[in-house]
């Protein structure tokens, strides 16, 4: 009996044990190519989760869109094509009205700042929002701004006629207000659409605007904070759930408002670094905009905020809480605009 008794004792203390040592291995995709600094903030993030959970979740990183294309993202993790994903919300245009706010213009001053003011503001509606994935955190580049092949853009009325490639859906909404044309696709195939003369130009961060090769096609490039672009981390769900307890404790902490703001600054700096860059080259011209222009870029993007703001109500959000809430977040994280 006794021996019975120590038997089902010690049965009951490794259980757990069992339960803790299943292991996971987590696909992680991303469509930028792997020289791309989220490249490695994806590895840094895998190894984080990897030294958390004791060894017990491990995580590779596919790169270029290896496991399906940019716009797919978002389906890719719910559907468990991979298990953790990038996703470019403003991909898809009226899917994710709310985080669209972090698109607005002249809203968002810094990509380290900016990223933990707009994550820790967007987590409460992340779970309707994005309720067939796990959410994980969200975060913006750089502000950035128009880079042309054709002509030079200084004021709102020089886009007319232009076709220009958006970085997302707020920026084609205000492509179109000027009366200009937008060109789709995703940030890979770039290059290519200007070089074909299928578009004029794009809004594109700096670091990536040479990255990708679009410098070599382009001429004219505005330095001015006009947008910056929302992107989250997603996890598949079935995954996350078949999880231990310790398990997802090291995942939730790795998707925080701290983790946030390391990837953004990380991205941050490769983009503001392509600055220097690109004003070396030869063949292109980089200039800044005065008070004047600046004010009428700022009044031009003002129906913007009218356009989210009836996106955002029909979500469900009070947009004019939820804005003013984004605003004091960035300016807690010493990211607002002026």
């Amino acid at each position: 009996m006794r021996r019975a008794c120590l038997a089902l004792l010690l049965a009951a203390s490794v259980t757990p044990a069992f339960a803790q040592d299943k292991t996971f291995d987590l696909k992680i995709s991303h469509w930028v190519p792997a020289s791309h600094p989220l490249q490695k903030s994806l590895e840094d993030w895998a190894a984080a989760v990897e030294k958390d959970s004791g060894g017990t979740i491990k995580g590779k990183v596919f790169p270029a869109q290896q496991l399906g294309k940019a716009f797919d993202h978002y389906d890719m993790a719910r559907d468990g094509i991979a298990d953790v994903t990038y996703v470019n919300p403003g991909y898809q245009p009226g899917r994710f009205p709310i985080v669209g706010a972090g698109e607005l213009p002249f809203l968002i001053s810094d990509a380290k700042g900016g990223s933990m003011g707009l994550d820790a503001w967007y987590r409460k509606y992340a779970e309707k929002e994005m309720k067939d994935v796990k959410y994980c955190l969200a975060f913006v580049h750089s502000p950035s701004s128009f880079h042309s092949k054709t002509k030079k853009i200084v004021m709102p009325e020089d886009v007319k006629g232009m076709k220009i490639r958006p970085a997302h859906a707020t920026m084609a909404n205000f492509v179109t207000s000027l009366g200009g044309t937008n060109v789709q696709s995703s940030a890979p195939e770039v290059r290519d659409i200007i070089e074909r003369g299928v578009a004029d130009g794009v809004t594109f961060p700096w670091g990536s605007l040479v990255l990708f090769g679009i410098d070599k096609v382009t001429k004219y490039d505005m330095e001015a904070p006009l947008y910056t672009t929302t992107f989250v981390f997603v996890i598949n769900k079935d995954k996350y759930n078949a999880m231990s307890d310790k398990q997802k404790a090291a995942i939730d902490k790795n998707c925080s408002v701290e983790m946030a703001g390391m990837v953004g600054e990380h991205w941050g700096k490769f983009e503001d670094a392509g600055i220097d860059k690109v004003k070396a080259e030869s063949g292109h011209e980089v200039y800044k905009l005065t008070a004047e222009q600046t004010a009428a870029w700022k009044k031009a993007a003002e129906p913007l905020v009218k356009t989210w703001s009836d996106n955002a109500k029909k979500a469900g959000a009070n947009p004019d809480a939820a804005l003013a809430d984004l605003k004091a977040s960035l300016k807690k994280y010493n990211a607002l605009a002026e």
